[in-house]
């Protein structure tokens, strides 16, 4: 096997570098869900996690790693909300400044969420503006360091601790499965449980879950090469994984663990968000609803099998998940 450029005793070295700091999300059931899919589903809430995603895991394990000199300029990240929570947060308790750069059409709440942690947000157009440009301006001019929100090792390590949890929760249990889900944008969360798993339980099938329009993965797997989502797609409610293809490093790692990719259409995820919150008690955003969006649409048949769904985030504007909830009545 080529040398992965993150490995399985990184993924360790990050569980114990953020032990006592993020929240162990455990692993929940629900009797309808079984009945529905005819399979046992655990479910993973890490929409329970500090700053409302998984993110602040990855986050928090790259700016701890940041020495004296370094924090005093600070840091800087580029993300439609999600990742942009995480790093406020960790700089906050880190008692670093940060930036974060973000789409002009991010959800509310993320935007008020990552200014809450003591984050100064700059808007860019997401249609006609290079984010990573601007951050890596902002960097050049104030020294502050980038944190990239998916393809660097610290941040692949740092996601993969919730896999590390997952696996450790079932063989505690003395359970075993058959198949993991996890929602996949640019891939570090996808990557950093499959380090995870290759470790503590290699047998176990991984699909990543995408959007319809942007399964980039999937194809991508089903290649063997790193495809992109054609121009002028439309766009998806599920902002927090609009990536146009696979990080380079995510899939380095991703293509040797990955079974397949699954996709879900909109409608699938506003039902999959309107089943967490009647049958789960969960509000879940769209993007970290992809992963149940793609059980409860039959693209996985779960019959008899042990499956693990990941929730990744919770982050979701009011109006909008009210608007799912009524759009999906009981």
């Amino acid at each position: 096997m080529t040398e992965l450029p993150v490995t399985f005793q990184d993924v360790l070295a990050a569980a114990n570098r953020i032990k006592g700091v993020v929240i162990r999300t455990g692993l929940t059931r629900s009797v309808e869900l079984d009945r529905i899919t005819g399979g046992r589903i655990w479910v993973k809430p890490e929409c329970l996690q500090l700053s409302g995603s998984f993110k602040f895991r990855g986050a928090y394990n790259r700016l701890v790693q940041i020495d004296d000199a370094g924090r005093k300029n600070g840091v800087v990240a580029f993300s439609s909300g999600n990742h942009g929570q995480g790093v406020a947060l960790a700089a906050n308790m880190l008692g670093m400044p940060a930036t974060i750069v973000m789409p002009e059409d991010a959800p509310a709440i993320k935007v008020a969420r990552t200014r809450s942690h003591g984050a100064e947000v700059v808007f860019f157009d997401r249609h006609s503006e290079d984010r990573e440009a601007i951050a890596a301006q902002i960097s050049a001019e104030t020294g502050a360091i980038v944190v990239p929100s998916y393809d660097d090792v610290h941040i692949i390590a740092g996601q993969g601790t919730l896999g590390i949890e997952v696996a450790e929760d079932l063989i505690a249990m003395n359970e075993k499965l058959d198949a993991y889900i996890v929602p996949a944008g640019g891939g570090g969360l996808f990557a950093g449980n499959n380090l995870a798993f290759s470790g503590l339980m290699p047998d176990v099938a991984r699909y990543s879950a995408e959007p319809a329009d942007y399964d980039d993965h999937a194809r991508s797997f089903a290649k063997g090469t790193r495809q992109s989502v054609a121009p002028g797609v439309p766009s998806s409610i599920c902002d927090a994984i609009l990536t146009s293809s696979p990080g380079e490093l995510t899939f380095a790692i991703n293509s040797v663990y990955a079974k397949a990719g699954l996709k879900a259409s909109d409608d699938d995820v506003r039902r999959a968000m309107t089943f967490a919150f009647d049958y789960l008690n969960l509000v879940v955003e769209p993007g970290g609803a992809i992963a149940l969006a793609c059980v409860l649409n039959g693209s996985i048949d779960c019959r008899g099998k042990n499956v693990a769904v990941l929730l990744s985030g919770g982050n979701v504007d009011r109006d909008f998940m009210c608007d799912t909830l009524q759009r999906n009545p009981k």
